[in-house]
């Protein structure tokens, strides 16, 4: 039974960079513990729960492919890799906490995640596993992004909640500049006009399309990602 004033289904986008220690690659035990701790918090309250993870910590298939040896194609598929690394990994400290999860992937890797069948991913949110997503939408030029705007529709989700290391959208970087202002909300015809860098506009523009509300969020905060889940007003919005 999901808690009053929170959604029903959700679609946890978490960055490649989320699995890593401060120097940036690799998986970090401490930040999957991290991570895997904040869903299992979330899932308590009873809502089902898909999470969509990116790469980045393991490859980054545009680096790769900017640098011109590897065909974008190629660099992009590298990437997907690396995203069913991080979701193998977050599988097993799920199941570590007592957390009932499965591992699907879009492109064919049988040995070690289940293929993306969106039936038997709704089943599985309907008994209250995790559903973690990996290899992306399994097409090369398309970002995780735009995956956990697609899966979010697909499997019909109320919200994508986008956990980031910032604590919201703001008008320019606000690591860059101090006065930086945050928005409690945004539409996302403003995001595009303004290039703001939340999300590849793919993404931003089929959520629009699909009338898919985007929470972006720092889910380092404990407790955020389950704040988030309940409807809180964390962030910024975009609807």
């Amino acid at each position: 039974m999901a808690h009053q004033g929170s959604y029903r289904r959700v679609l946890l986008k978490i960055s490649g960079e989320s699995f890593c220690g401060p120097d940036g690659y690799g998986v970090e035990p401490d930040a999957l513990k991290l991570i895997a701790t904040e869903i299992v918090a979330a899932t308590e309250i009873g809502i089902q729960l898909a999470v969509v993870v990116g790469g980045g910590n393991i490859v980054r298939g545009t680096k790769l492919a900017e640098a011109g040896h590897i065909p974008q194609s190629t660099a992009d598929y590298m990437g997907m890799l690396g995203t069913v690394i991080n979701g193998l990994g977050l599988k097993e400290m799920l199941h570590t906490m007592g957390k009932e999860a499965r591992l699907m992937s879009a492109i064919n890797l049988t040995s070690v995640a289940e293929p993306f069948i969106r039936a038997r991913a709704i089943r599985h949110l309907e008994k209250g596993r995790v559903v973690i997503l990996a290899a992306g939408t399994g097409n090369p030029f398309f970002t995780t992004d735009s995956c956990a705007a697609l899966r979010g529709r697909e499997l019909d989700a109320d919200v994508v909640l986008k956990a980031t290391k910032v604590d919201g959208v703001y008008d320019t970087d606000p690591a860059k500049t101090p006065n930086a202002k945050r928005f409690e909300e945004i539409s996302f015809r403003e995001t595009m006009e303004r290039q703001l860098k939340v999300m590849d506009m793919t993404a931003v523009s089929l959520c629009m399309e699909q009338q898919l509300p985007v929470v972006v969020f720092d889910f380092r905060v404990k407790g955020n990602i389950k704040r988030a889940a309940m409807g809180e007003r964390i962030g910024t919005i975009i609807h």
